[in-house]
């Protein structure tokens, strides 16, 4: 029999808020956390709205270890550190080897980056940050969360664009599924509001100069956000073992690539994917009551996905609710996954889709049911995640109660 995964903890950070409670109870309420940028230097650049941290919560770590992060991988910490504190679980010589971490990432410390080359291109300085390497380096965030907490497991880093928080999830069950580890903390991270970045973005041409609209037919393209989004996955048996709440189980995860072109996508390995998570999790199609959409903003996207999701569900698709939570905490590259996976958990324990905010226009190709700008009770029992990256790599969950 295959080992159940569940999940005992959740943690998170992004422009909505501090903690996953105070996250969840925006996206609930359909209110965007888009706007000027204002922490970051954006000079020249035409587009400078995104979805921001406004302020960190006290962390506690000092400044000998401050200095050795870059903020990707200080996000991760505090979402870690939630996550920990609700799971309750304790690190010690008993199993600190059986608890490991995977952390997904897609731009790395550019923060260091830019810091550096300003320092070097415009200071004159002689000698870059002697943390520079362990700062910018992917894995650094999985690192720092593991010497956080001791954990001697599988630790590791996952870059594969925007579905990289979905990989490290898919990569942290299959740890404890091969007996690997007991206990994972597993999610993502990014903090990509920084000039090199944003520029590069803006010359792709799919940067919203306003806010960001998925499925409507006005959207005019994504807005970039940060953040963290942690979860303490564990077996069933450990979890139920050491008398843990839980708070619902990964059913099954699906891998694909399009195998197609380095930035657009294709409908059929969306597809893919979708078919592979349900069979994984063991649901037939009409099982599943909620679908947290990739849902960027972008004209191409947007219709690919909803085509996408009809294949993969036949004509439950119009029964399902979808919503795009990306409308409201941005798109945060490596740590939307992980963002989206506690909407997930939340509609499932709560029984309430998130909406999708600032829709405007129905479009023809757009046409299931989005949850418009308001949130919708409704029992959820299940609810699958989606997301798709550059590079054709493809990465769904599927969530369920306990």
């Amino acid at each position: 029999m295959r080992t159940r995964v569940v999940i005992t903890g959740i943690g998170g950070i992004c422009g909505l808020g501090t903690d996953a409670t105070s996250i969840w109870n925006e996206m609930k309420a359909g209110r965007p956390a888009i706007g000027q940028v204002v922490s970051a230097d954006l000079h020249q650049l035409k587009v400078q709205v995104g979805s921001e941290i406004k302020t960190l919560p006290e962390h506690g770590l000092e400044r000998k270890r401050l200095v050795t992060l870059d903020r990707f991988s200080l996000l991760a910490i505090i979402a870690a550190t939630e996550a920990m504190q609700q799971s309750g679980l304790i690190v010690g010589a008993e199993n600190t080897y059986r608890i490991g971490a995977t952390v997904g990432v897609g731009v790395c410390g550019w923060e260091t980056v830019e810091e550096n080359y300003r320092a070097l291109l415009l200071n004159g300085r002689s000698r870059a940050d002697i943390f520079s390497v362990p700062k910018v380096m992917p894995g650094a965030a999985a690192g720092q969360i593991s010497m956080q907490f001791g954990l001697r497991g599988p630790v590791f880093g996952v870059t594969s664009a925007c579905a990289s928080a979905n990989h490290a999830i898919a990569s942290a069950v299959d740890q404890i599924r091969l007996g690997r580890a007991d206990v994972m903390l597993a999610g993502g991270s990014d903090a990509p509001l920084v000039w090199g970045i944003m520029k590069a973005w803006e010359a792709l041409r799919v940067l919203s100069p306003d806010t960001c609209r998925p499925f409507s037919a006005d959207r005019q393209g994504l807005v970039m956000g940060e953040g963290a989004g942690m979860a303490v996955l564990e077996s069933y048996e450990h979890a139920m073992a050491r008398g843990a709440t839980i708070l619902g189980e990964i059913a099954g995860v699906g891998i694909s690539a399009d195998a197609s072109d380095i930035v657009a996508p294709t409908v059929e390995g969306p597809e893919a994917a979708m078919r592979f998570c349900l069979a994984d999790a063991g649901f037939n199609p009409e099982d599943v009551d909620y679908l947290n959409a990739h849902g960027t903003g972008t004209k191409a996207n947007d219709q690919i996905e909803t085509a996408a999701i009809k294949r993969a569900f036949g004509d439950h698709a119009y029964k399902l609710s979808v919503s795009s939570t990306k409308s409201m905490h941005g798109h945060a590259l490596g740590a939307s996954g992980a963002l989206e996976m506690i909407a997930c958990i939340m509609a499932i324990r709560d029984g309430i889709v998130p909406p999708t905010a600032n829709y405007r226009e129905a479009d023809p190709d757009c046409d299931l049911d989005i949850t418009p700008n308001v949130a919708k009770e409704r029992p959820v029992r299940t609810a699958l995640s989606n997301a798709f990256a550059f590079g054709g790599t493809n990465a769904v969950l599927a969530f369920k109660a306990v």
